[in-house]
């Protein structure tokens, strides 16, 4: 089938850890979708990042009620990487219903926390769009972007930043219309 010893869905998460194997993995576990999310989920805690990442990008696709709070838990691995895939699945929408959007009660304290904290660019990075979903909404979000945007050591960071915050591109366009 896909020139792998075993196809099982299990040893397909494994294979996400293995460089010449992880994106025939990658995809067949995506074609699978939801008959692959219970070795999914079990991969976010295998001891290999690699495996981990990958778990958290599918998720970004798959990711259902039963599987937010294991990615929600992911914003605080270890792994830089992993953190990365984590808020990135945790703030796109483009794969996601609205069932299935985190809101702000569940996702903005880890998002705020990485935001302000995390030793990585990349994280925060990530970090600051999950925060910019709820610019609008939560005053808290704001003054944390605002704060980032004027104060991060990363300019990338900062850059990022801007755009969510007023007078960027992203507040611009994701601001709810005046009323009037």
């Amino acid at each position: 089938m896909l020139g792998f010893a075993r196809t099982d869905n299990e040893a397909l998460v494994s294979y996400l850890g293995d460089p010449q194997r992880t994106v025939g993995a990658y995809h067949e576990l995506l074609r699978r979708a939801a008959d692959s999310l219970d070795a999914i989920r079990a991969g976010l805690s295998d001891p290999d990042p690699a495996v981990r990442e990958g778990c958290c990008r599918l998720l970004d696709h798959l990711v259902d009620t039963d599987s937010m709070d294991l990615l929600i838990a992911m914003a605080d691995d270890p792994d830089a990487r992993v953190r990365i895939a984590a808020f990135h699945a945790l703030a796109c929408d483009r794969c996601k219903d609205d069932a299935c959007a985190p809101g702000a009660d569940r996702v903005l304290d880890p998002a705020l926390r990485h935001l302000a904290d995390d030793p990585d660019p990349q994280v925060r990075m990530r970090a600051a769009e999950l925060v910019g979903k709820f610019v609008h909404t939560v005053p808290g979000a704001l003054a944390a972007l605002v704060r980032c945007h004027e104060r991060d050591p990363s300019p990338a960071v900062r850059k990022k930043a801007g755009w969510y915050v007023p007078g960027g591109p992203i507040h611009r366009r994701t601001a709810p219309p005046a009323a009037g």
